[in-house]
């Protein structure tokens, strides 16, 4: 990614709210928002799938307001448990930390 591209990129990233930490492919995103996000909705988990590991939905942020993410599969990584994301308070803020793989 050239100079320009990532500067473009800053910007809308910058506009919706959201900003990146880093630029390798362990950078984490960090979100805060003004108000306190919704109750989670109650999701139906399907039955298990070998080699999968269920996700469940969340609410995202981006242009000041929240939106549902449904359920979903993820390939299970041997060795690693799955600690889904999370929103919680910071000062009066809320802060999102990105669901993420820990060994």
């Amino acid at each position: 990614m050239n100079a320009h591209n990532k500067i473009l990129l800053g910007a809308a990233i910058a506009l919706a709210g959201v900003g990146a930490i880093g630029t390798n492919a362990n950078a984490r995103t960090v979100i805060y928002a003004d108000i306190e996000p919704p109750a989670l909705r109650v999701e139906t988990v399907p039955p298990p799938r070998h080699g999968y590991v269920w996700v469940n939905g969340d609410w995202g942020y981006s242009h000041h307001r929240y939106h549902w993410r449904e359920g979903h599969w993820v390939r299970a990584r041997h060795g690693y448990h799955y600690t889904p994301a999370r929103w919680e308070r910071d000062g009066s803020r809320w802060r999102y930390y990105d669901g993420r793989w820990d060994r």
